[in-house]
């Protein structure tokens, strides 16, 4: 009976020592939170007012182009270059509004990888899009320059927001140093996106072989408890990097990758997530720098490794797709195995590691390259499709050339697509 209260008083004492802790961390929590909104009013009226922004270190405000007339997130900010439309039409365009959020983080020499990406995104989306960029202050020019001189048949396809790179400033020193200087930028933006219901975020690196609008739908098949989806970080285990040497939780038997990440963003600022701090649950804004905190010593792949240890514990919150909606060099690297890839091809190219612009992967770089070196307007087989394949086919000599009929298959059903809606006049 004595060890039984003995036992049961340290459970106790434990107990009231986490809650402590966690709550301890709650000040910051709700400071940054408020900081969020104290940031973006700041920026909503910097015109009117000449106050600067106190958001966060790099504050320096944002600009915002919107295309072909759709409705810009901060409509009051917008530089609209159409002409005014009746209060009752901008009404009834806001309800009709069917854009595709896609949020990406560009940081260093990124600027035309990213560029590349987004011009992979909307040259077989059928659906209007939404850029969220968010950049170093000295690329937000640039952006610009280079999004305003895409044709204007093509303008009328996407709209854009660029934006800082902002952490919260108590800790902003500690969010910067995490992985990569902007790495961890994406755990904060269901906080600062706080009107973007749904949002497909996305390494600069990522390349798309098919429409946004195909990784979307994946929306749709959300139960009621999933909030996120992300792919595995690994299929074979034997060489899986987390079930071999991680020194935290992870979800599953091996991982999950961040760098193509869909999320349902009002469920997250909704839910309360189970943890290991404390046995109360905790918003997102709650969580996130009491779990650094614990963590920082024992993580290798930063926000990715925050993530993990946040669905290892919430696991039923994560829906996994397949590993061809995010196909990474360790797909085909020693070997095929991707067998989802295998039999529909690659949806998305993931080239980590920068194999886009060294000679390790060159299959992949032939992707990149292909894209980045397309002239808008130009026909898509001959300006794109075939120089790709001619090009692929040096690169067998690898595992991963070998397996680049994958990289193509999906690509060839996009273009075709594309070609069907101009002939009936899309």
């Amino acid at each position: 009976m004595r060890c039984y209260l003995h036992a049961l008083l340290l459970c106790m004492v434990f107990a009231v020592f986490s809650v402590l802790y966690v709550f301890n961390q709650l000040p910051v929590a709700s400071s940054f939170e408020s900081q969020y909104e104290d940031g973006w009013t700041d920026r909503r009226t910097k015109k009117s007012s000449g106050r600067q922004p106190q958001f966060g270190a790099q504050d320096t405000g944002h600009i915002v182009r919107n295309g072909g007339g759709m409705p810009s997130l901060f409509a009051h900010q917008e530089h609209d270059r159409t002409r005014e439309k009746p209060a009752s039409a901008s009404v009834q365009e806001a309800t009709r509004d069917e854009r595709l959020h896609l949020a990406v983080v560009a940081c260093g020499p990124r600027l035309e990888e990213t560029l590349t990406m987004l011009k992979s995104a909307l040259l077989f989306s059928a659906k209007p899009l939404h850029f969220h960029i968010f950049a170093e202050d000295h690329l937000h020019g640039s952006f610009g320059e280079s999004l305003d001189l895409w044709p204007s048949v093509f303008q009328t396809r996407f709209n854009y927001t660029t934006y800082p790179i902002t952490f919260p400033s108590e800790n902003a020193k500690e969010w910067k140093k995490l992985f990569k200087p902007c790495a961890s930028q994406r755990l904060f933006l269901p906080l600062i996106l706080k009107d973007v219901d749904s949002l497909l975020y996305v390494d600069t690196d990522i390349l798309f072989l098919q429409p946004v609008e195909e990784i979307w739908s994946l929306l749709s098949l959300f139960n009621s408890t999933h909030l996120a989806a992300m792919a595995p970080e690994h299929e074979e285990p034997r060489i899986a990097w987390y079930n071999r040497f991680a020194r935290h939780p992870y979800y599953g038997k091996t991982g999950v990758n961040s760098g193509v990440m869909l999320m349902n963003m009002t469920r997250i600022r909704e839910k309360y997530f189970k943890n290991d701090m404390t046995s109360v649950p905790l918003k997102w804004v709650e969580l996130l720098m009491p779990l650094l905190q614990k963590y920082k010593l024992n993580i290798t792949w930063g926000d990715q490794d925050l993530l993990n240890i946040i669905f290892h514990h919430n696991p039923e919150s994560l829906y996994v797709f397949p590993c061809q909606w995010n196909y990474r060099p360790d797909h085909c690297i020693y070997g095929s195995n991707c067998l989802e890839a295998e039999q529909e091809g690659v949806f998305i190219l993931h080239g980590n590691r920068g194999v886009y612009h060294d000679d390790k992967q060159p299959a992949f770089r032939a992707v990149y390259e292909a894209i980045q070196k397309y002239t808008f307007g130009d026909n898509l087989v001959q300006s794109l499709l075939l120089p790709l394949e001619a090009k692929l086919q040096e690169t067998k000599h690898t595992y991963c050339g070998r397996a680049s009929h994958m990289f193509t298959k999906r690509l060839k059903r996009s273009i075709g697509i594309l070609q069907q809606e101009t002939i009936e006049g899309r």
